[in-house]
């Protein structure tokens, strides 16, 4: 018999899990929002900084020195990736935009996963050192809280970035009216820019976050960029509240479910869960 403290055990794990999906798919919404860009190598990026992070420790370097030279990293190949390859893909436009976006970052997923192989071909993890923390009745992972505590925080100053700063409130005018922000001054290429390394470096902070819970290996990527999409695309694509949202719920639905049916019909009900969330999806998270 299940008990209440294993159900709120899982109850956390599963916030962790979906904190991850959560800034996955923001890291898409973020760039497809802003450009028509469907990046694709998302899942390269958060496994680049995971695996760069957990080098760094197995070499001797301070947990959070580590885990900042990933994200700086992942921050800055994301900003080569942008000014070279996306510069191609935002001359287009509509849909030749959109279909040249998913073939150019495909390809590079294809390109990164094909090096790293070589390379690092092996599966790391990060230790974070934490214990597991007693609620009275119930025992949940430090690793769990902590993922949810750093991704909570995380998410809530993008949101103020995006709402409270001059470049987010330019960003999320370009996101509402290209047009309109160009003839007040605002580049929308420049913004574009610093958005795709912002959500270069929410990716990498996702796979080292899930570093953290599991082994990462250069296989992850394509895992990743899955559930970016799912989340992505539940949340309504351009919602980054809706993107958040789905992610949380769509980690509870993996976590419940792996521990009752198995990891294979996990997949399914995650898959299942997706579809009805998509013909039932509440007006919030679409807008």
């Amino acid at each position: 018999m299940v008990t209440v403290s294993t159900l709120a055990a899982l109850a956390v794990d599963g916030l962790s899990f979906g904190a991850t999906l959560a800034l996955l798919g923001v890291g898409i919404t973020l760039v497809y929002g802003l450009g028509e860009v469907l990046n694709l190598a998302i899942g390269a990026f958060a496994v680049i900084a995971a695996i760069l992070a957990a080098l760094m420790t197995s070499s001797g370097i301070a947990l959070p020195v580590a885990i900042l030279g990933g994200l700086v990293a992942v921050g800055v190949f994301g900003l080569i990736v942008d000014r070279t390859l996306l510069s191609l893909v935002y001359r287009s436009e509509g849909e030749e935009r959109i279909l040249l976006g998913i073939f150019t970052t495909l390809g590079l997923t294809v390109l990164l996963e094909g090096v790293m192989v070589n390379y690092v071909s092996s599966q790391y993890s990060i230790d974070l050192g934490l214990s597991p923390i007693d609620l009275g009745t119930t025992v949940v992972t430090g690793v769990s809280v902590a993922s949810i505590i750093i991704a909570g925080v995380i998410l809530a100053v993008l949101f103020l970035f995006l709402n409270r700063t001059f470049l987010g409130k330019a960003a999320r005018t370009i996101f509402q009216d290209e047009r309109g922000a160009q003839l007040v001054g605002i580049d929308p290429r420049k913004i574009r820019t610093l958005v795709f390394v912002l959500s270069a470096i929410v990716a990498g902070l996702a796979g080292i976050l899930a570093a953290s819970r599991s082994n990462v290996s250069v296989a992850s990527s394509f895992e990743f960029t899955t559930f970016a999409l799912i989340v992505s695309i539940v949340g309504g694509v351009r919602s980054l509240v809706g993107a958040v949202v789905a992610g949380l719920l769509l980690g509870l639905v993996n976590t419940m479910a792996n521990f009752f049916v198995g990891s294979y019909f996990a997949t399914i009900i995650l898959f299942g869960s997706a579809v009805i969330f998509l013909l039932f999806r509440p007006e919030v998270m679409s807008s």
